[in-house]
């Protein structure tokens, strides 16, 4: 009888703590703006060269003609080079924030920029970003 009470109780706690995979919908900002330019399955982040500003990864509220931040998360980046497909590690540390003209200094044009999430909650289908 304590066992079945002890199994109950162990599966009804993970069922209360448990969420679905990838269920939020996540993506990157530069100074709280997307950086993909329409949330669609066949759209392609892009970003220049030359961008300055701050770069995040939040939960997205979605509009007809709006993005907005909604909640923050920690994120890790890479670096795919444009020639060889190696991705780099660039941020060993979790990060809540980067200003992205460090992670450019590391790029050329062709190369991209790699969102990496640490909470497999959040999907972020839109994480590589190309550095035109």
């Amino acid at each position: 009888m304590k066992n079945l009470i002890f199994v109950s109780i162990f599966l009804f706690s993970n069922l209360a703590f448990s969420q679905e995979k990838f269920s939020n919908c996540s993506a990157a900002f530069l100074d709280g703006k997307m950086i993909v330019k329409e949330y669609t399955d066949v759209a392609k982040a892009k970003i220049s060269i030359d961008a300055k500003g701050e770069l995040t990864v939040s939960t997205a509220e979605l509009g007809e003609n709006y993005s907005k931040q909604v909640k923050k998360f920690d994120f890790s980046l890479a670096i795919k080079d444009k020639n060889t497909g190696t991705m780099m590690l660039f941020s060993k540390n979790s990060l809540m924030k980067i200003e992205i003209e460090k992670v450019l200094a590391k790029c050329k044009k062709g190369d991209s920029i790699v969102i990496l999430t640490h909470d497999d909650q959040y999907a972020i289908p839109h994480n590589d970003i190309l550095v035109e």
